[in-house]
């Protein structure tokens, strides 16, 4: 009777429902209270991963901005956003190249290629847990972010030599031969076309729309093969856009006309190199400006168009004691991967070409010497300009500057016999015999001579923002630069007096030519001179001249 009511007891509890949702709210407010906590630690690490995150991108931008001192830079970054220095884990300086066929995480490359231009970061910092400690067993969660950011302090600058006075005969000679064709312009059409300034980026613009290169980058256009006519139409087409109609614009369009039958083609990019704008679209232009003299865009165009040929030619410069002067001139190859224009970054370089000049003077003499042929052998090595480097001015961008340093080519120069075959050997030096001067009455006059002069340390050289606005150019003269090359060569002249068939010495024939070829030495210095000057070259100087500067620091690439 007892164990029967024990039983019916125990079924009237089990069927009894009386309290159940009390026991199941209590059970699911233990659920709830769990999750709440959790999701208040989720909260917590995914604003603290934000935080970390833009701390990681102003580290990676300050130091980027800071190349020189990328990890006191980022370290400072960070302590000032409350984080210990500690939670900067690693501070790597490397080469981030902007090329959209480059996979995103491959772009970025360290140790740097050459000088670095970007730095990446990387933070660990810790979260407490509050709630998820007890499914974790631990009391805090790390949250480590990285960020790349490159620095965008780079200038654009070209190197050459200006042409201090203009002489239109030789002018016409020398560029006329280098296009392959005949040009006769005035001294005042030349100096429209050195004054005359256009903007480079306009220019590969109106290129690409003369050739049809349409939404193509920079980089396609530059690798391409392009005809000399076409690229001088397209100067032509910007200096028009540029400076209206005026004689800078006549005596260009007299150029384009002369090579519009050309069917010589050169690669832009032995012109210009955009550095890291390469891969932009034709017509995207970056803040970085670069603004070209007209001359100095054809002349550069002549001489790459040129090759490796020889310029062979006659010029009259009307100089005192000079009857005729021949000239054999070849133009040799920049180095590769070198531009007359380059922007970008430290470390970028541009460079002239090596030349070499064979100038056969005749000199007017007097007494027994009627005249007096001068061979004359000029070798100017290619000359350097780099981009050292980038200060820029903040907040006040007037005191930035930039830094350049620039070694002129060395100067190898003889007076003697230099054959036609030593002019287009480029991996040798000539070491000629001496030279027949003076043939008089079967008496003859040999002469051998060598002089060099050079510095192959290079020179910094520093542009102010003002110099930099207004376009100044600056030349670096060789340390040891000699004021006359012909005075250099003649005071190393050694003659050999050569007796006639009869046997019968001519008396102070040596003294004579001597005598004569030290009274024309500023004349044929001035020869050597302008005819370098045309080939974009000078006497151990180099012309330098930065046309933009960009200084709005470090942007962030990932």
């Amino acid at each position: 009777m007892k164990m029967a009511g024990t039983v019916n007891l125990v079924r009237r509890f089990g069927a009894d429902e009386r309290g159940n949702f009390a026991m199941i709210s209590a059970g699911l407010m233990t659920l709830v209270i769990g999750c709440a906590g959790l999701a208040v630690d989720l909260g917590s690490i995914f604003a603290d991963r934000r935080k970390t995150q833009s701390t990681a991108d102003l580290a990676a931008i300050v130091a980027a901005a800071n190349l020189n001192n990328p990890t006191n830079a980022a370290t400072a970054t960070v302590t000032q956003n409350n984080y210990p220095a500690s939670a900067l884990v690693r501070v790597e300086t490397g080469t981030y190249t902007a090329n959209s066929a480059i996979a995103p995480q491959a772009r970025f490359v360290t140790p740097a290629v050459g000088t670095p231009n970007a730095a990446r970061v990387t933070l660990n910092t810790q979260t407490p847990l509050y709630f998820a400690r007890y499914l974790t067993g631990s009391s805090t969660f790390s949250i480590r972010t990285t960020a790349t950011a490159t620095s965008t302090e780079m200038a654009a600058f070209q190197i050459g030599s200006r042409l201090l006075a203009v002489n239109g005969g030789v002018l016409n000679a020398m560029l006329g031969s280098m296009l392959g064709t005949t040009i006769s312009l005035s001294v005042m059409d030349y100096n429209a076309l050195i004054s005359a300034k256009i903007d480079a980026l306009d220019f590969l613009s109106a290129l690409a729309t003369r050739v049809s290169l349409t939404g193509v980058t920079y980089s396609d256009l530059l690798s391409s093969n392009i005809k000399v006519g076409d690229i001088m139409a397209a100067a032509l087409t910007t200096q028009q856009i540029t400076n209206g109609a005026n004689a800078a614009t006549t005596a260009l369009s007299t150029i384009s006309q002369a090579v519009t039958g050309s069917s010589t083609k050169i690669t832009p990019g032995s012109l210009v190199d955009l550095g890291p704008f390469a891969n932009l679209t034709v017509g995207q232009k970056p803040k970085v400006g670069a603004s070209v003299s007209v001359f100095d865009l054809v002349s550069t165009v002549a001489q790459i168009a040129n090759g490796s040929h020889q310029i062979a030619t006659s010029v009259n410069l009307g100089l005192p004691g000079i009857a005729n002067v021949s000239v054999l001139a070849t133009v040799g190859e920049r180095p590769v991967g070198s531009s007359w224009i380059a922007v970008g970054t430290q470390g970028v370089s541009v460079h002239t070409a090596q030349t070499r000049l064979l100038v056969s003077v005749q000199v007017l003499g007097s007494g027994s010497v009627s005249t007096i042929n001068l061979p004359i052998y000029v070798e100017v090595a290619s000359g350097t300009a780099t981009l050292n480097a980038v200060s820029c001015g903040h907040p006040n961008i007037n005191t930035s500057q930039v830094t350049i340093g620039v070694t002129p080519g060395i100067i190898d120069a003889w007076i003697g016999n230099v054959t036609v075959a030593d002019m287009t050997n480029f991996t040798h030096k000539p070491n000629p015999p001496p030279a027949t001067l003076v043939n008089v009455l079967g008496a003859t006059v040999s002469g051998l001579a060598h002089a060099g002069m050079g510095n192959t340390t290079p020179t910094n050289v520093n542009f102010s923002y003002s110099e930099i606005q207004s376009g100044t150019k600056k030349t670096v003269t060789t340390t040891n630069f000699l004021s006359s090359l012909t005075s250099s060569l003649l005071g190393d002249l050694s003659l050999t007096i050569g007796v006639g068939p009869l046997g019968l010495p001519i008396p102070g024939l040596g003294g004579l030519v001597t005598g004569i070829l030290n009274g024309v030495t500023g004349p044929i210095d001035q020869v050597l001179a302008s005819l370098l000057a045309t080939l974009g070259v000078g006497l151990g100087q180099v012309d330098v001249t930065v046309m933009g500067i960009r200084c709005d620091g470090a942007v962030l690439v990932n």
